[in-house]
């Protein structure tokens, strides 16, 4: 039942917050963040109560949902997807309370909407019947649409609309997919499907994953759309939204199809590293704030990649620390771009600089984020990093070149972003009397570098145990043993 609550609490909190007559955005927005840390406390529960040591799934529920179609609603954990549902519920809960301090026009609305997104995104990382899944996978969509479109900026619906069209598009590839693989395997329970050798249902999965990610060349939607959301929306979407996507093909992708991804592997680890040399250039050469945390998102999703396609242990521990790891950095930038916004009303980094005078605390968190994410020796980067690295050298060096050089690049992007916003000339924007971080933005941005510097200590914590059970542990056993 922990799973079910997990996925439903938030749900119905949504409902709470809608009906209920909570007029101001601090009481909408307390009884959400209320809920987020309730849903944060099950987690831990979780966590505490997981036999890491035991095979299989845990915490399952199942019933019958369309006997006739051997459709069950059944959901459970596994150690890797508990780690992913952890991130989930951590930056929802984060995001929920930068957006009660910040405070959003039609509270209820919004905070009910914030809730929704958590409780789909959940049931994602849980959902153990193919067309769960799909429903869930689908349901992120609701919220995102008028979170985007409603609480984002000048040309939010354009960016909406073309969010749509990306995702939906290739949902509708992942549908017909799923009912194919259901039909021809006789069930969607994804613990009792066998492998498939099919292409065509293959690439139905993958470009679905790809859009949502996104990954080049199907991230036409993503600058747009990180721009113009609201910076903790902006924050769930690059941290958490786009994880659904990597663990679809961590959960889905890989394991059934091992036949397809061994021939489409190297295809995709070119496009992968295409796109993780071409979002690194791209991120050094936007002019604001958001654009570089945009395609940096873009590069790092692509390296996520490179770990999951190499589909051997060390590729795969490294894509899913990874997975956290940028998870934590994007959100913590999105609102770090969030706090220099609301003191100067821009992101653009001609109008900034000089930031760091005055404002120590604000400096700290962008340095000590910024400095994670460039993957200096000894972050839980570098760790997620060397581990992608290391698991891809084994399908051939060439890959590992493309992702050292892209660390090179992502060094320079950092670096130059964190010093046009506080250690370059004063800019226009930027006035003495702009105050430091508050207590309540500390609150918000400290749980998150805390947890990665933590990670920097004990990446362990996340990879040690994480593939020790079915069905992802089968995974390299579908793949010739790694050259020497």
């Amino acid at each position: 039942m922990l799973t079910t609550w997990l996925i439903f609490m938030p749900i119905v909190g949504a409902l709470v917050v809608w009906i209920l007559p909570l007029r101001t955005s601090r009481a909408a927005g307390g009884v959400a963040l209320a809920l987020a840390l309730a849903e944060l406390g099950l987690w831990i529960g979780a966590v505490a109560g997981f036999d890491y040591g035991k095979p299989g799934l845990q915490y399952e529920t199942s019933a019958v949902w369309f006997s006739d179609l051997g459709v069950s609603y059944k959901v459970g954990l596994y150690d890797f997807s508990l780690w992913l549902v952890g991130l989930t519920v951590g930056v929802s809960a984060l995001a929920i309370a930068y957006a009660l301090w910040v405070g959003r026009e039609r509270p209820r609305a919004y905070f009910g909407l914030m809730l929704l997104l958590l409780g789909a995104t959940t049931g994602v990382f849980v959902a153990q019947d193919l067309l769960l899944f799909y429903v869930f996978f689908e349901a992120m969509l609701i919220p995102l649409y008028v979170l985007i479109g409603l609480w984002g900026g000048e040309r939010a619906r354009s960016a909406t609309i073309k969010f749509v069209i990306y995702t939906m598009a290739g949902s509708l590839l992942m549908l017909v997919a799923i009912i194919a693989l259901g039909l021809t395997q006789g069930t969607f329970d994804l613990t009792q499907i066998g492998t498939s050798g099919s292409v065509a249902m293959f690439l139905g999965f993958a470009i679905a994953f790809g859009i949502k990610a996104p990954i080049w060349p199907f991230h036409g939607w993503l600058p747009d759309t990180y721009r113009q959301s609201s910076p903790e929306v902006a924050a769930v979407l690059s941290g958490v939204v786009s994880k659904t996507a990597a663990y679809g093909f961590l959960r889905i992708a890989l394991p059934i199809f091992p036949g397809p991804t061994a021939t489409m592997r190297d295809a995709i680890l070119a496009l992968a590293s295409i796109g993780l040399i071409y979002g690194s250039l791209l991120a050094f050469r936007q002019p604001d704030f958001r654009g570089v945390v945009a395609y940096s998102s873009l590069a790092q999703m692509c390296l996520i990649m490179i770990g999951l396609f190499a589909v051997t242990d060390s590729g795969l521990s490294g894509a899913l620390l990874q997975m956290v790891n940028h998870g934590l950095v994007s959100a913590s930038l999105f609102l770090l771009a969030g706090c220099v916004e609301r003191r100067t009303s821009t992101g653009q980094f001609a109008l900034l600089g000089g930031m760091a005078r005055g404002r120590p605390i604000l400096a700290t968190m962008l340095i000590t984020t910024g400095v994670i994410a460039l993957a200096v020796p000894g972050s839980s980067a570098f760790a997620g990093e060397f581990l992608v690295l290391n698991g891809v050298f084994s399908r051939g060096w060439g890959w590992s070149v493309v992702g050292a050089v892209a660390i090179v690049l992502a060094a320079m992007y950092m670096l130059r972003a964190i010093s046009a916003a506080l250690h370059e000339e004063k800019g226009s924007a930027v006035h003495d009397r702009q105050r430091d971080l508050r207590p309540a933005e500390l609150g918000v941005l400290l749980p998150l570098v805390v947890t990665l510097l933590f990670l920097s200590f004990w990446p362990a914590g996340v990879t040690a145990h994480s593939f020790s059970n079915a069905p992802t542990a089968s995974v390299t056993e579908h793949f010739e043993a790694p050259s020497p």
